[in-house]
């Protein structure tokens, strides 16, 4: 948001739990970008090369959200080392652009739960770019939370989106969120047979998990087709990236179609020690 952005009705608040999200104590951080330096042209630019190259077009307040976060993102990455990427331009792309791949996918859903959120990416841009009434953003280190919890609420999201300090596993303990939610997203976090555990307790039956990937998966997949048998069957689809600069970038959809019994998501010793 702008300056001035701070006198609105979300101004000094943080973001509150939604969903059923748990709200854990965590550090304040700023949640206005006044006194913040400007993005470069060079970030503009990519960002809107890409947005081109994916025809979303963003109304003006969702792309200041996301640019304001990305602000935040740089003034507190050393501090909080949200990414290893530090230039603005590289962070378009790498980060905002690569999350903005999937809005198509996600554009008729009521809602999704991001895991493994960390700096806010791809479930601050999704929720930004998209009309969804209800979003979790999910990360078990109270430190990234706390970050993720002033980004939501710099980029005027408070209300629609809310933070989880919690691991995957103990939100797929509930009531309230097991088997609740329409979708899931997870970048970068762990196999995609992991995933398929993680994500499968939390979805709905006809619910879908959007995974990012690049490379070689063939192995992943063989492994995910075993995970997915067992928690309740599915099928997998592979959508490619429509962006020139993300070549070898896809999204994998994977779609649920039965009830996953309550053996699952087994404990991560459990899983390191019988893998799919």
């Amino acid at each position: 948001m702008n300056d001035d952005a701070g006198s609105g009705a979300g101004a000094g608040r943080r973001a509150q739990p939604i969903g059923g999200c748990l709200d854990r104590s965590r550090e304040p951080l700023p949640t206005r970008v006044e006194g913040l330096p400007p993005l470069p042209p060079a970030y503009s630019v990519v960002l809107t090369t890409g947005l081109d190259e994916l025809d979303l077009n963003l109304p003006p307040a969702a792309r200041e959200a996301i640019d304001d976060h990305v602000r935040l993102l740089l003034a507190l990455n050393a501090a909080i080392n949200l990414t290893a990427i530090r230039e603005p331009a590289e962070i378009a792309l790498r980060h905002v652009v690569d999350s903005l791949t999937a809005a198509a996918l996600l554009g008729d859903t009521a809602g999704f739960i991001d895991l493994g959120s960390g700096g806010g990416f791809p479930g601050i841009p999704l929720a930004a770019a998209l009309p969804v009434e209800r979003v979790a953003l999910v990360d078990s280190v109270g430190k990234k939370a706390a970050f993720l919890a002033a980004a939501v609420d710099v980029a005027g999201l408070t209300g629609r989106v809310g933070v989880a300090a919690a691991r995957a596993e103990e939100l797929a303990s509930e009531a309230r969120h097991r088997e609740g939610w329409p979708a899931v997203t997870a970048r970068a976090v762990g196999s995609l047979a992991e995933l398929v555990e993680l994500a499968f307790p939390l979805l709905a039956v006809g619910g879908r998990l959007i995974a990012w990937k690049r490379g070689d998966i063939d192995d992943e997949l063989d492994h995910a087709r075993r995970a997915i048998g067992a928690l309740g069957g599915g099928e997998i689809d592979e959508e490619p990236v429509r962006v020139a600069a993300l070549a070898g970038h896809r999204l994998i959809v994977v779609t649920k179609r039965g009830r996953t019994t309550s053996q699952f998501p087994r404990d991560p010793a459990v899983r390191r020690r019988l893998p799919w």
